[in-house]
């Protein structure tokens, strides 16, 4: 005798599991093929069970869905007890970052800004990119170091999709779109890039006149100023018009940061400049701040030294 009880259906827990469905489907924007992929279920069975003719019994269908619907509200719930950094600070380091972007757009030039992880370059980017028009960042990998890769990562930045057909196609193609607009393209993670496709990313400039951005870590930099490749790369770092380079964060950019989450004690305002001046810098600074806020939240006070401590210690620091 089988003593293993079976989940109850939607039905036998009197719960409107379609209307549930309906919600989250409305909440995410999904449509019924990405809904059905997050359950595990085939398209089909998906669309059958909304339509009501499902042609089974569909208590194991029902089954997936609910799980689905109760883990979707249990990571709400979850999100709903973790802080939320301030959606926009502004350091003075982003804000170096931000002029680099306006220089770079506005005279049509080429800006590199280079320098360590954790400093707000991408996150001064994408404030750039809120308040101007015709910006487009692409985001690069170990996957798109070479020049087709990288082409394609710059063509579903801009908007265009399904562009195939090898190198030249591409580039034509995405000269076509980005020409004349007075626009500014940012490569951010640029070092990821090989020389011909940071090659490929000068001509695109050449080829249209826009503004170019290159943005990553030393490694970019160096790349067009040492070794065998500088001399290849000379056309395009003869035509960069500003360099940022950012080492690290200055206790301006910490306490920009501190006063936003709103720590004032001067003893925890030390302590996090401690932190910040470890690797990780700004970035592991908002993860110890925000896991910091949560111990408070849940001692119903405000941020202490020791909740930062945790944090750091929580987070594999010293």
């Amino acid at each position: 005798m089988n003593n293993v009880a079976s989940l109850p259906t939607a039905a036998e827990i009197d719960r409107d599991l379609h209307t549930e469905v309906a919600a989250i489907q409305t909440e995410k924007r999904l449509s019924q093929t990405a809904m059905a992929k997050e359950i595990g279920i085939s398209p089909t069975a998906m669309s059958q069970w909304i339509n009501g003719n499902y042609p089974a019994d569909p208590t194991g269908l029902e089954q997936s869905i609910a799980r689905w619907v109760d883990a979707h509200r249990e990571r709400q719930l979850q999100a709903q007890a973790l802080p939320a950094a301030p959606s926009w600070v502004s350091t003075p380091s982003a804000e170096r970052v931000i002029a680099a972007l306006g220089y770079a757009q506005v005279a049509g030039d080429i800006a590199i800004v280079y320098g360590g992880a954790g400093l707000g370059k991408t996150t001064g980017i994408m404030a750039y990119q809120r308040n101007s028009p015709n910006v487009w960042h692409a985001t690069m990998t170990p996957a798109t170091a070479t020049v087709v890769p990288a082409l394609e990562e710059v063509a579903d930045a801009i908007g265009l999709r399904e562009v195939g057909g090898g190198a030249a196609k591409v580039q034509r193609a995405i000269i076509r779109r980005i020409q004349g607009t007075q626009g500014l393209l940012v490569i951010d993670e640029a070092q990821h890039l090989g020389v011909a496709a940071l090659d490929a990313m000068r001509a695109l400039h050449d080829a249209t006149g826009i503004g170019l951005a290159l943005v990553g870590n030393e490694a970019v930099y160096a790349r067009m100023t040492g070794g065998n490749r500088a001399a290849y790369l000379d056309r395009l770092f003869s035509r960069i018009g500003k360099r940022v380079r950012l080492i690290r964060p200055t206790q301006a950019d910490v306490a920009a940061l501190i006063d936003g989450w709103g720590i004032q004690p001067r003893a925890c305002r030390q302590l996090l400049q401690d932190i910040a001046a470890k690797p990780g810098g700004l970035r592991g600074l908002t993860k110890v701040l925000r896991l910091a806020s949560m111990f408070a939240i849940g001692a119903d006070r405000d941020v202490s030294c020791d909740d930062i401590r945790a944090a750091w210690r929580d987070l594999g620091g010293e």
